[in-house]
């Protein structure tokens, strides 16, 4: 759903005094009222000197809901959507291809877990250069740690003509972000993009990485806020928007935390484990170059299953 700001024009009642007062309370778009407790929302907005006019923006952007929401899907039109509009992506790795039944499959949000040096940017990069490469797919890349290196993708893609290098370098597009709003920001201009090609007919991006989407939301969480919390949800949501309604394959990585009896975990919680369609963990294994890959959720492969993926320092 649209960001508030782009509302405005259309419903003057939107305007920045009513955006500051959502936005202080982490709701950014539509969507994020949906993800709100309304009732905590209405008591801070009485609050206010303005609180008339704020009642009234909250009525506008329900109102908008009620013409925007999307409707019930049955289950053939999903299945007919899947099997003519979603793509299983190679990855470049024929173990982790096999390990997820073709590869990162659009319509779906893919999660990598695991500690530092675990091999999950390596596999970032791969999946970018082999879909720019063998897919002709145009690949977002969202760097939040300075791990994207041009030099890797080039190594991974191999020995080819420096015209064929410089098309498919120039179809990844590589963005440096540090906080949840740019990223908030970035999806949404992405989102709006995706929808004019769309209508154009033009292909677009077909690939979506985050590297890494923890680094970004943990600082957020700081003492259980709500705030953080909705934000979070936010993020997840418009991901799985993005994935389903633009045929994307999302890809995201996130950092482990101590689980039960002496095991890792992916991190950012209960809440955060139902965005992704399909979680992977990573462990490499003490002094070498190898690292375990198992199946924590998969839609389509039991759980448990596994393989092992070779690091390239």
């Amino acid at each position: 759903m649209p960001p508030l700001k782009s509302l405005e024009t259309e419903f003057p009642i939107l305007d920045s005094n009513f955006r500051s007062f959502c936005a202080s309370h982490g709701i950014l778009t539509v969507e994020d009222f949906l993800l709100h407790d309304l009732h905590a929302l209405a008591a801070h907005a009485e609050e206010q000197p303005s609180s008339e006019r704020l009642r009234q923006g909250v009525d506008q952007v329900f109102a908008i809901i009620d013409t925007i929401h999307q409707p019930w899907i049955n289950g053939m039109e999903l299945l007919e959507d899947a099997q003519k509009n979603k793509r299983a992506l190679s990855t470049g790795c024929e173990r982790i291809d096999s390990l997820l039944n073709g590869g990162l499959h659009e319509g779906h949000v893919t999660e990598l877990a695991g500690p530092s040096s675990s091999g999950k940017t390596q596999l970032c990069l791969l999946a970018a250069a082999n879909v720019a490469y063998q897919h002709k797919g145009g690949v977002t890349y969202v760097d939040t740690g300075n791990s994207f290196s041009p030099k890797r993708i080039a190594h991974f893609i191999g020995q080819v003509d420096q015209k064929v290098l410089r098309t498919v370098m120039n179809s990844i597009v590589c963005h440096r972000v540090y906080d949840i709003f740019t990223l908030l920001a970035m999806l949404h201009e992405l989102e709006f993009r995706r929808k004019s090609q769309m209508c154009k007919g033009d292909g677009g991006v077909s690939l979506l990485i985050i590297d890494s989407i923890s680094s970004l939301i943990t600082p957020i969480l700081g003492s259980n806020s709500p705030q953080g919390r909705a934000l979070m949800i936010s993020t997840g949501s418009l991901l799985k928007k993005l994935a389903h309604e633009y045929n994307i394959a999302v890809l995201v990585t996130n950092h482990t935390v101590g689980g039960n009896r002496g095991t890792i975990k992916p991190a950012l919680g209960e809440s955060w484990k139902t965005i992704p369609h399909t979680r992977l963990l990573f462990f490499r294994v003490c002094g070498s170059n190898t690292c375990d890959v198992s199946i924590l959720k998969h839609p389509y492969v039991a759980s448990g299953k596994a393989a092992k993926f070779t690091i390239h320092d």
